[in-house]
């Protein structure tokens, strides 16, 4: 029987990793959990974002996941050492990969970090980064209104224009040449922000090399999917199924998804 990778994010941002692995391995069959009803995470303790990090994580392993990716910064930070300590399936989280890709496309070592408070004050970015090269100059910028507009589902609009001009007025003029969208949410404003920073400055979405990633660690653990099965990919929301639906079809460019709606609590069960 095709066994799924399972993808856990505080909302629909993770959907951007997951749009990225399933151009990268379209054989692969997917499960994906989004926490919207207790989204953002940003804000949150970090020992709370663990204990729901580990309910998500649970109620996909309870489904017979193969592989786990925590597609989501603030989780990321907070859980992805304990997680991968606790399970006994691969775990891989956004930063590690995200880091990388910006080092290989930055000119002069000057990168900010654009994140949610808790990754921000993490500071999980800034250490992956000056593990892979010391001389890196970061600077961390958090952009807490992001989420939520994404979440609604403005990502396109006039308000998400002001918003992202606004949050980024700091890095305007300034000698960064490289920018890390430190947030699953926030690939779905990249066009806008782009058009912010302008043509001089690169802007990473991390999705890409997470599915390069995956790729590796499925095809190291003799777990890739070679095809022959049906494909049937899942996604549970804990928040309304009709937002995370227009959403998803939307950046997935899937029609007639189907939607279930979950309750999670301890241990994450239904």
């Amino acid at each position: 029987m095709k066994q799924a990778i399972g993808f856990i994010d505080s909302g629909v941002g993770g959907l951007t990793v997951v749009k990225e692995v399933l151009k990268q391995l379209p054989h692969e069959q997917i499960y994906y959990l989004g926490d919207t009803a207790r989204c953002p995470y940003g804000p949150r303790k970090p020992e709370e974002v663990l204990k729901f990090t580990r309910e998500m994580s649970h109620f996909l392993i309870d489904r017979g996941i193969k592989m786990l990716v925590i597609a989501c910064n603030t989780a990321t930070a907070a859980a992805l050492v304990q997680i991968r300590a606790e399970l006994d399936i691969p775990v891989i989280g956004v930063i590690q990969p995200g880091s990388r890709a910006a080092l290989k496309e930055s000119r002069n070592n000057k990168i900010a970090v654009l994140g949610t408070i808790g990754t921000v004050k993490s500071e999980a970015y800034p250490k992956a980064l000056k593990r892979l090269n010391h001389q890196v100059e970061v600077d961390s910028l958090a952009c807490p209104k992001f989420v939520s507009v994404v979440e609604s589902g403005e990502y396109k609009s006039a308000i998400a224009k002001k918003v992202v001009a606004e949050s980024l007025l700091p890095l305007k003029n300034t000698t960064i040449d490289t920018v890390i969208l430190g947030c699953t949410h926030y690939p779905l404003l990249k066009p806008i922000i782009e058009n912010f920073l302008g043509a001089d400055v690169a802007v990473i979405n991390s999705g890409e090399e997470t599915a390069s990633e995956v790729s590796a660690l499925l095809d190291y653990h003799g777990l890739l999917d070679s095809g022959g099965d049906t494909i049937k990919h899942r996604f549970f929301t804990t928040g309304s199924t009709s937002i995370f639906k227009n959403l998803a079809e939307d950046w997935l460019g899937m029609q007639d998804m189907h939607i279930e709606h979950i309750k999670l609590g301890e241990g994450g069960k239904q």
